[in-house]
């Protein structure tokens, strides 16, 4: 296959994944709200049509088909774009910064796209919505290049692929143990989600009276996306230190000063939304569950380096 034929079904498949990544995130988002398919009929009368969007616009099969062309369409062709900075990258590695920042201004491209050509579709569609859709198709198409060009991969981030994927895999334990704390705890209290719903409303919505709280389930999913990237960014640090740790386990101390200050640090990100959240959400709460979020993180990665341990108290008996 030549290069130039190679680059364009790589783009192509590229494309697909992401336009089904945003596809399918947009299904869930508009099922969780009982309006399926909303989002691609609004975005049909609002960008196609020129139509002002309410919250009422009939669902037809013809305009979702429609602007699904268009959007499978638009990111094929984002794709082969995208699969011509992959190639060019692998004969120049200093392409690879162009890579990455064609990919970040892809992240709101299609914010910027709406609000210049159709903004009273943010009144039907949240922003944040389409941010978390393109970052999470942006993760997908990157995941599939740096697939079929693992040398690339190498290139970028050589030993350290995998201590992102422990960190991933870390930040996705430690995630999933504050979502499950929280909902137990929501639950008991006959408030099932009222964590994640408050959160998600004060950071993307605004909120500052805990008491006007409406669990709405789509600010619930959307805040959830965020809550496990943010975890997973943290896993990586974390992982980054481990890995420094075995070379030199005195730097362990580091690593529980960061956990340390990460049980800290999502009092003072509420306390920034504002104080009374805090009093909402329950300060012994918040740091019982960011407690437990440690204690699995850290049991994960010292599993992952059962000889950390031992060599830690080696060094410390000499010295």
């Amino acid at each position: 296959m030549s290069s130039e034929a190679r680059i364009v079904r790589e783009g192509i498949v590229a494309g697909l994944i992401g336009a089904a990544t945003v596809a399918v995130w947009f299904l869930v988002f508009d099922l969780v709200q009982r309006t399926p398919l909303q989002t691609p009929a609004v975005l049909w009368q609002g960008l196609v049509r020129g139509a002002a969007p309410s919250d009422t616009v009939s669902i037809a099969l013809g305009p979702v088909l429609g602007y699904t062309v268009i959007h499978v369409l638009a990111f094929a062709a984002f794709g082969i774009a995208a699969a011509a900075l992959v190639a060019g990258a692998e004969r120049e590695p200093g392409m690879l910064l162009a890579l990455l920042i064609f990919f970040a201004a892809f992240e709101v491209f299609f914010l910027a796209l709406v609000t210049f050509l159709a903004r009273p579709i943010l009144g039907v569609i949240a922003w944040w919505a389409i941010l978390i859709g393109n970052f999470l198709a942006a993760l997908s198409m990157l995941g599939y290049f740096f697939r079929r060009h693992r040398a690339l991969a190498e290139t970028l981030g050589g030993r350290w692929i995998a201590v992102v994927r422990e960190g991933i895999l870390a930040g996705l334990i430690g995630g999933g143990v504050v979502a499950v704390w929280f909902l137990i705890y929501d639950t008991l209290r006959g408030t099932p989600l009222r964590t994640p719903a408050l959160l998600g409303s004060a950071l993307f919505e605004g909120l500052r009276d805990p008491a006007a709280l409406q669990v709405h389930l789509n600010v619930v999913l959307g805040y959830t996306v965020l809550h496990f990237a943010g975890f997973a960014a943290f896993g990586v640090l974390a992982a980054a230190l481990v890995t420094i740790a075995e070379r030199e386990p005195r730097i362990l101390l580091g690593l529980f000063i960061l956990f340390l200050c990460f049980e800290l640090f999502f009092l003072g990100f509420v306390s920034a939304l504002d104080e009374a959240l805090v009093g909402a959400l329950m300060w012994w709460n918040i740091a019982i569950a960011n407690l437990l979020a440690a204690a699995a993180m850290l049991t994960y990665f010292f599993l992952g380096h059962r000889s950390l341990g031992a060599r830690l108290f080696e060094h410390w008996s000499e010295d």
